[in-house]
């Protein structure tokens, strides 16, 4: 089942995603005429981990970590499927990284990684937009826009053999598999909630596999997990919305 979350003029919905209709308790609203997507979830926190596969270590010249490795984006960061990402004016060097998400169903700490798929609504998508020629990751990874989220959670996805593709605008810059991650979606969220108390609607993002690049304004990124969605975003320049 696929989960979504649109922006009507009363207000955001939420319901049951079908062939672009969004099904709510009070009726069907058409994405598009009715309103628009919204990122699917209200998260308190983007928990994000870097260095989860060993091709992008290569890649980047990155050290291979014992534990996952992690940062965190605000609320702030969100964007949904189809707005665009703004090229922020103080960067000379924008990146994409496609990546599968968890996100949380219920108030929980502690978990074993065999409990996980309990506390877990669903799964959907995010571009870790990178703004790579800042110094350290908060101000590279944690301004606005730079999470574009979506377009739905999936609610029946086994998340260890899902096929990825990325493209900007329309080249294949990413191809890969979710079974190359080094530490799972299970131990990543069982590792996040041993230190933090996740609540319903928090994310957890696994990491991107190899190639993520640079991306330029006219740009268009699509982001593909097998039996999930895409998630598709335009670049903008600084002056645009």
């Amino acid at each position: 089942m696929r989960l979504a979350r649109l922006l009507t003029p009363e207000g955001p919905i939420s319901g049951r995603y079908e062939d672009g209709t969004v099904i709510a308790e009070d009726g069907r609203y058409e994405v598009g005429l009715d309103g628009r997507l919204l990122p699917p979830c209200d998260p308190s926190a983007l928990y994000c981990v870097g260095r989860n596969y060993a091709e992008t270590l290569d890649q980047m010249e990155y050290d291979r970590p014992e534990e996952p490795d992690f940062f965190i984006k605000p609320p702030a960061s969100l964007l949904a499927h189809e707005q665009s990402i703004r090229y922020p004016a103080w960067t000379d060097e924008l990146t994409y990284a496609g990546e599968l998400v968890a996100v949380i169903d219920e108030r929980c700490r502690d978990v074993d990684p065999d409990d996980v798929p309990d506390v877990v609504r669903g799964y959907t998508l995010l571009n870790d937009v990178d703004a790579l020629d800042q110094q350290g990751r908060t101000a590279r990874k944690a301004f606005d826009g730079s999470a574009p989220l979506g377009p739905w959670i999936e609610t029946d996805v086994d998340p260890t053999n899902l096929s990825i593709e990325t493209t900007v605008s329309g080249e294949l810059r990413q191809d890969a598999n979710t079974e190359l991650m080094l530490f799972d979606p299970f131990e990543v969220v069982s590792y996040l909630s041993r230190r933090f108390t996740l609540e319903p609607g928090d994310c957890v993002a696994f990491g991107s596999p190899a190639n993520p690049g640079t991306v330029e304004p006219d740009d268009r990124v699509a982001i593909t997990y097998e039996g999930v969605g895409t998630l598709v975003n335009d670049v903008v320049g600084p002056g645009e919305r």
